[in-house]
Parts: C-alpha cells; structure tokens; sequence
C-alpha cells in the first residue's frame, strides 16, 4: 500500500517544504525568497531554518541558505538509490550507444517518478529530467509503465490526488488514463506522447526483481519527429528484459514498491 501523504502542518512538514523550496539551479536562498516560495510566515520560517543548520541539513551564507552537506550523505545511504543503477548501468549505456536517445531509469514514490540514472543524447532536447529529480507519475511514460503492473492502490493514489495538467497534451480523464495503463500492461510498455512536454515523446518498459516485483522502469526520449516507435520500443523491452534478469540473478528483491526507498 502506498503510503498517505504526510501533513504539511506539522514541524516536519514545514521542515521539507523549506527543503523543497530548493530548485536544481538554486544556490543560495534568502529568508525573503523561501518565505515567497513557501508561503510559510518569515518568524516560522527563520526559526526552523536555524534548527535545520544546526542539523546541517541547511548551510548558512552570506547571501542566504543553501542545501547541505548532510543531505548528500543521508543520500548515499538509500540502498535502492544506488543498488538498482550499479546493477543494471551496463544495460543503460548499451542502451543509450544503440539508440543515440537519452535514457532514463526511474521508479515510483507515491504518486511522483523518481530518476535514478540519466543518459542525456548530445542532441537530444533540453528536459527538466535530473537524477534525483521527480515528475507526476501519470504524465510519464515511466509512471504508466510501472503503475501498469502495481497494486491497483498506487493507480487509486494517482487518481485521489488528479490527473493535473502538466502539458496541452496531459491525459486528464481516469478513464482514458486507465485505458492508458491496461494497453501498457498488454503490450509490455508504455508511451508518453507529448503528456510531459510538447515535442518530447517517451517509450518506457517496467523493470522486476527477482521476486517478479516491478521496481521501476527503464524508458528512452526524444523529439517526437526523432523517435523511431517500433525500434525504440523493441530497445526499450529488450534492455528492461536484461535489466530485469540482472537483478533476478544478483538476487535482487525490494518484496514490491513499498520497500522502494527503505
């Protein structure tokens, strides 16, 4: 069962909206900026950054807060986080040399993908995708591929919290959303076409461990005028075949997505 989300009312709550107030491109932030961002009022605010400081989940600046050092190391110690890449990469870079298309590896939390590796083409567009970044679920080809063999409860907490409109081309309707992931279940991928970003389409495959569990997905992207849809879609299914027999023969078992970050 997916987990509920958790209150943003609490201590906790308001810690990781300041801590998600962080962009990719952020260095530092002002007391005045994570107040805009957070919509939090700036005595609450200065209060639980000081206390996150002293944590060194957060560095104090000259021009304001940055992430810190202890984020990083909490990082390194997410065993899914760094088992699933060493295991299949080889089978990524394969990928991405036989197709010349960036390459994702992402798997689910909650309602969100997560990117765990990323194989950018030279040419390829320019994306908001990044290691350790997310996405909605429902609106990537990977989600699809992965919330087309879970539980049915992960596709319920998709659909509780709504299809929201990342693009003109987001499917928004349950219904056509659920046909979506019954055709993926059937022909073993799943397609996001446009859904993320006009002009970037996206074949994705579920990944499994060897308990039979899907773990996450493997998926390559392009322009949509780029990508080749049977080839792509044959890449795609023969590389998350192969990654899925490597973690069935390094033993690899998550006992399903409930344990996806434990």
């Amino acid at each position: 069962m997916p987990e509920p989300a958790p209150s943003e009312d609490s201590v906790l709550g308001r810690c990781m909206q300041l801590l998600d107030a962080f962009r990719p491109d952020d260095d530092a932030l002002t007391l005045a900026e994570l107040h805009r961002r957070t919509g939090m009022p700036k005595p609450t605010a200065y209060r639980l950054l000081n206390q996150l400081v002293g944590w060194r989940l957060l560095a104090r600046e000259a021009n304001g807060y940055r992430l810190g050092l202890r984020l990083f190391e909490l990082g390194q110690l997410v065993p899914r986080q760094r088992g699933i890449p060493d295991v299949v990469s080889p089978v990524l870079a394969r990928l991405h040399a036989g197709t010349g298309l960036t390459v994702h590896l992402a798997v689910l939390d909650r309602t969100e993908v997560v990117y765990l590796h990323k194989l950018q083409a030279p040419d390829g567009p320019p994306m908001s995708s990044r290691v350790g970044g997310r996405m909605p679920a429902h609106c990537t080809a990977v989600g699809k591929a992965v919330l087309a063999h879970a539980p049915t409860e992960y596709t319920h907490a998709v659909l509780d919290k709504g299809l929201r409109r990342q693009s003109p081309r987001t499917i928004v309707a349950p219904a056509v959303f659920l046909g979506q992931l019954e055709t993926a279940r059937r022909h073993g991928y799943a397609r996001d076409d446009e859904e993320s970003k006009i002009g970037v389409s996206c074949v994705a495959a579920p990944v499994f461990d060897a308990g039979h569990h899907v773990v996450g997905a493997v998926s390559v992207t392009a322009r949509t005028h780029d990508i080749h849809r049977a080839s792509s879609v044959r890449a795609v299914r023969l590389a998350a075949a192969e990654a899925s027999q490597r973690l069935s023969s390094n033993q690899f078992t998550t006992h399903g997505l409930d344990r996806a970050f434990a």
